[in-house]
């Protein structure tokens, strides 16, 4: 497959059965792309012993990842064959404390997407429903 010829929607489609392989962030923050769909991903995610700040808890760099990931990958659905997108800013915050060794779920949905631009939001969330950080993002629309 030449990802260079799908869209963004087709590109995370194919992560999600396999057929693609995972970014190599996924190993450093295990999270994985369960379904993507136009404007919305749905993503898993366990933090674990490598993930720990100072204090023993999972620190807030790993629910900062894997939100700027949804936010990221639900713009990146709106988006044609060829085109890319950067961060430009995130903005989060932080609820409740991450837990170990548990899977979560970590929600993105885009809100606007022009030219330009594109904003979404995402939360993060224990499986039972508890919200542990929300997030709100501004892509830049990466043409050739």
């Amino acid at each position: 497959m030449n990802i260079q010829q799908m869209s963004g929607l087709a590109i995370l489609q194919a992560m999600a059965k396999g057929e693609l392989p995972a970014p190599s962030i996924t190993q450093t923050m295990p999270m994985s792309l369960v379904q993507a769909e136009e404007g919305s991903v749905l993503f898993h995610a366990t933090a674990d012993d490598k993930h720990l700040n100072p204090l023993g808890g999972v620190h807030g760099g790993f629910a900062a990842t894997v939100l700027d990931s949804v936010t990221g990958c639900a713009v990146h659905t709106l988006l044609e064959a060829g085109v890319g997108y950067g961060t430009i800013d995130l903005n989060i915050k932080m609820i409740r404390p991450v837990p170990k060794h548990q899977v979560l779920v970590a929600e993105g949905r885009v809100i606007n997407l022009s030219k330009s631009l594109g904003i979404s939001e995402g939360t993060l969330k224990t499986q039972d429903g508890k919200l542990l950080a929300t997030a709100t993002a501004t892509c830049m629309i990466l043409r050739p």
